[in-house]
């Protein structure tokens, strides 16, 4: 299984991790590390995240920081989808 993220998911990590870094550069560390170990667990576990109520789509938080990743489990891929702060509005 691989990891791919979409244009939207990219850009949205990016301003996320920019807004952080400009306040604490160790905690824009620290939520890109917690990222990646996530999603490293995902790869082997693609079903662990819970389902929305948007058909495939499942999510999980970047716990213990404020953020969800919505993400898609394809046949030979998760699909990273979208990135946000949890206190956002869902779109």
């Amino acid at each position: 299984m691989k990891l791919r993220y979409t244009k939207t998911a990219l850009r949205q990590i990016e301003q996320a991790l920019s807004f952080i870094e400009v306040r604490s550069p160790q905690g824009a560390a620290g939520v890109a590390k917690r990222m990646e170990s996530l999603l490293a667990v995902l790869l082997d576990h693609p079903h662990a995240g819970q389902a929305t109520n948007r058909e495939g789509v499942r999510r999980v938080m970047l716990t213990p920081y404020p953020y969800v990743i919505f993400y898609r489990v394809m046949t030979a891929e998760i699909v990273v989808q979208r990135f946000r702060h949890a206190a956002r509005k869902p779109r």
